[in-house]
């Protein structure tokens, strides 16, 4: 029987919706109705948060705000990379290699894509102190050999082979220190395997997916306060009519 979640969702009942749909479990992959119309809400979510992504990515730059790496060089960076034609091979991939990973993530790689928001703010000297958005699971700005599969193929095998008692986490950014260019603790990412519509994101606190996104975007993609006097300014104009998820 139709649940209508995405007549709900489109109509702003979206908090009913995730819960509902995360009361399901990993049963929703079992139901090809129910899973079929969790994806749609999924996909809708994704086309969502990459609208709020390209505004984002639009304001900063034209603010003059510099994407670059979180290392002393700096190198230039492009912020956003649309999927590319072998993404769906990719989340198959992880599908099959993982037991099943959650659709939010699977439909933020089809939609969204690679974001990289670190850099630096004319205004806000220490705007990658604020743990930016960045979320790669394509890894497109990196070389094409070997594919991202073999990356995320040897991570858990290092996992494995340390006999970790943790659950897996898909590695997809650097941690809030790291995005600073300081030593710091273990990637963000994705718990895995996980079957059920919203994922777990495992980043300085563990909260399903989108909720973490939600709370990124309220901020303009810069969560963590930094205690400069412009940057409530900053914050505001970025997250201005951004979209909730």
């Amino acid at each position: 029987m139709s649940q209508r979640w995405l007549s709900r969702y489109l109509a702003g009942d979206r908090a009913p919706v995730w819960h509902e749909m995360r009361q399901q479990g990993n049963a929703i992959r079992r139901d090809p109705e129910l899973e079929d119309e969790a994806q749609q809400v999924c996909d809708e979510m994704a086309r969502r948060a990459r609208q709020n992504v390209e505004v984002i990515v639009e304001r900063l730059t034209t603010d003059g705000y510099r994407f670059h790496t979180n290392d002393d060089d700096r190198t230039p960076l492009t912020p956003h990379y649309p999927p590319t034609a072998r993404v769906t091979e990719l989340v198959d991939w992880l599908d099959q290699r993982f037991g099943e990973v959650p659709l939010t993530l699977r439909s933020w790689a089809r939609f969204v894509g690679d974001v990289w928001l670190v850099g630096s703010h004319p205004e806000w000297p220490n705007a990658a102190e604020a743990d930016p958005l960045v979320l790669e699971l394509e890894g497109s700005r990196y070389p094409a050999e070997p594919p991202m599969s073999s990356y995320y193929a040897s991570e858990l095998e290092m996992w494995q082979e340390g006999g970790d008692d943790r659950l897996f986490v898909v590695p997809l950014s650097p941690d809030g220190t790291h995005k600073a260019n300081r030593s710091g603790g273990p990637p963000y990412g994705v718990i895995v395997p996980d079957g059920c519509a919203d994922g777990l994101f495992v980043g300085e606190m563990t909260s399903p997916f989108v909720e973490y996104l939600n709370y990124v975007f309220r901020d303009g993609g810069f969560p963590r306060r930094t205690g400069t006097q412009d940057e409530w300014k900053i914050r505001r104009r970025l997250a201005e009519d951004i979209l909730p998820l």
